[in-house]
């Protein structure tokens, strides 16, 4: 027998043979598991210091740029990244202190948001695996930390005022309103009315009957009161919000102040004085009629209220990143219900009746608006139904269900919201705003 095949067939000390001839990829395997799980442990701790840095750096940024923004600026300040490396190195303690780290840090200012990315690598020396040849491991990683600087934003708020906005603002007003009028007007017309019309004479002088006044003399709140209260609610809203100076700025419009003269009627100026603004709020009243059924009821153009607000708003928007770069948006709150003369292109099922327009908000003007790049926010009060009602049975019942879909289709995306006759129009304003401002935010 070949003297090396007797060794092969020779059992004798195998175990220690075989175990020798092991031993080393056991010890490079196990060896490999601790020197991993060491290095793991180490990216971990980098990785917490890396996301202090660039929050820390995105922070302390996020305040020279308000600075600037406050001296009428644009925000552009000197991005350097001197902060997020000292915070980063500030974190290292024990091991990490004499760890050879490579550190890339990039702080960014772009449309508004700043970015701060801090980027690391560290080789680590290996103390077993060095058996199987590898002397060390290098671990690496990123964090990324985001602001977004304040919005600024010219807010144009459009408020539907006519007619229709008489009705009583919940159902319990509804039904006052209703009782107050059960024996009719002066003529014994008009019984059980749950509408507030406001009638004031071609000679300016107030009817003292109208149902306007009688709605005030029983306590009776109607929705353009709810509506005006929440208008002025919101100038302070916005004055707590603001985080750098002249961050915001509203006007205020309604449909107008008479059926006689029914076009955009300006409340108050786009002004950065919310207090101001806050002040002529007390001009939103009820659009009046010279008495009832003028002009076949035609109060409620959509369509030109719409479009006159186009009008006011002149240049192109901005993108809200500076007081020169501003965003534009139309606040617009209506019940969506139109009725106007308007003989062609009448989206109601009916159609128009010699002329007269009874539909859903037709939303081809908030289109025009948002194509220039205008946000459209609309806070929809919910159009009460009123089953008792003839003229609602025979025009309004048939398009009640698409009413909330138009208006939620004028709206940008995001920015719609209903509020019922149960729940608060002030809260519901502010909610609206809140979403539109965006408060600035820090993400990691």
């Amino acid at each position: 027998m070949h003297p090396m095949t007797r060794l092969w067939k020779d059992r004798r000390g195998n175990f220690g043979v075989m175990t020798a001839l092991l031993l080393v990829p056991l010890i490079g395997t196990a060896g490999m598991a601790l020197d991993f799980g060491h290095a793991l442990t180490v990216k971990q701790q980098l990785i917490g210091a890396a996301d202090a840095a660039a929050v820390g750096a995105v922070a302390e940024k996020s305040k020279a740029v308000t600075q600037a923004m406050q001296l009428q600026g644009d925000g552009s300040v000197a991005l350097d990244p001197a902060e997020a490396r000292s915070i980063f190195l500030g974190q290292m303690s024990g091991e990490l202190s004499t760890l050879p780290v490579s550190v890339d840090i990039e702080v960014a200012k772009k449309n508004g948001i700043l970015t701060s990315r801090v980027s690391f690598s560290a080789t680590l020396p290996t103390t077993f695996m060095t058996i199987v040849g590898k002397d060390d491991i290098t671990v690496a990683g990123q964090a990324t930390a985001q602001y977004q600087t304040p919005s600024f934003i010219d807010f144009y708020m459009l408020l539907d005022n006519t007619p229709s906005m008489g009705v009583g603002a919940t159902p319990a007003d509804v039904d006052r309103m209703k009782y107050a009028t059960r024996f009719g007007d002066s003529k014994g017309e008009n019984a059980d009315c749950a509408f507030a019309c406001h009638i004031v004479y071609e000679n300016g002088d107030e009817d003292p009957n109208s149902y306007y006044n009688v709605a005030k003399n029983n306590n009776v709140t109607t929705r353009i009161d709810v509506v005006a209260a929440a208008t002025k609610a919101l100038m302070a809203k916005a004055t707590d919000t603001q985080t750098v100076a002249n961050q915001f700025r509203m006007a205020a419009y309604t449909f107008g102040k008479t059926a006689m003269d029914a076009k955009l009627f300006k409340v108050a100026n786009l002004d950065y004085n919310l207090g101001e603004v806050s002040k002529a709020t007390n001009q939103i009243t009820l659009m009046s009629i010279p008495r009832q059924n003028y002009n076949n009821d035609q109060q409620t153009s959509f369509d030109d209220a719409l479009k006159g607000i186009n009008t006011e708003i002149k240049g192109v928007p901005g993108n809200g990143t500076s007081n020169t770069d501003r965003q534009q948006i139309v606040f617009f709150v209506a019940d969506g219900v139109g009725d106007s003369y308007k003989p062609k292109g009448c989206t109601s099922p009916k159609g128009a009746n010699d002329g007269r327009c009874i539909e859903p908000i037709d939303t081809t003007a908030c289109e025009t608006l948002k194509l220039r790049g205008i946000r459209v926010a609309v806070l929809y009060t919910t159009y009460l139904p009123l089953p008792e009602n003839g003229f609602y049975k025979s025009w309004v019942a048939p398009f009640q269900s698409t009413i909330a879909s138009k208006m939620e289709a004028c709206a940008t995306p995001g920015l719609y919201f209903e509020v019922s006759p149960t729940q608060g129009i002030t809260q519901a304003m502010q909610t609206l705003f809140l979403k539109i401002v965006a408060t600035p935010r820090i993400t990691s």
